[in-house]
């Protein structure tokens, strides 16, 4: 079951799985989460600013990965998000599996964005809607 959240108590007890946390919620931030049987497997994090999308964070537990969830999650946020005109986000380089979901969602790669990620590179992938 998918929902949107801004309880912060929520978003960070997931995160905490993934050593990272959210100090505070942001003016354009939204927040997806995917619960099964009562516990939140599933995060989307996002920024919608005017008719563009930001994405910041998608994460799966581990073991609930390649069950579509991630998918799942990606397209709530299209199908509830009105008149968008493209949807952002970068990515490391290195992380192959994230480059392939997002090309597998019609993302293509813009730009690279040296040393974005400390010493590693990003790219930039687009998707216009």
């Amino acid at each position: 079951m998918i929902s949107s959240t801004k309880d912060l108590n929520i978003i960070n007890e997931f995160l905490k799985n993934f050593n990272t946390s959210i100090e505070e919620i942001g003016v354009f931030s939204n927040y997806l989460i995917y619960k099964e049987k009562d516990s939140v497997v599933g995060f989307l994090n996002y920024d919608l600013i005017y008719d563009r999308i930001e994405i910041d964070y998608i994460y799966v537990n581990p073991e609930y990965r390649k069950q579509g969830i991630a998918s799942k999650l990606f397209n709530y946020m299209v199908e509830n998000s009105k008149n968008i005109q493209n949807i952002t986000l970068e990515v490391r380089k290195s992380n192959i599996n994230a480059i392939n979901f997002y090309k597998k969602h019609g993302f293509e790669e813009a730009a690279i964005r040296e040393n974005y990620y400390g010493s590693e590179d990003g790219i930039l992938m687009v998707k216009e809607m």
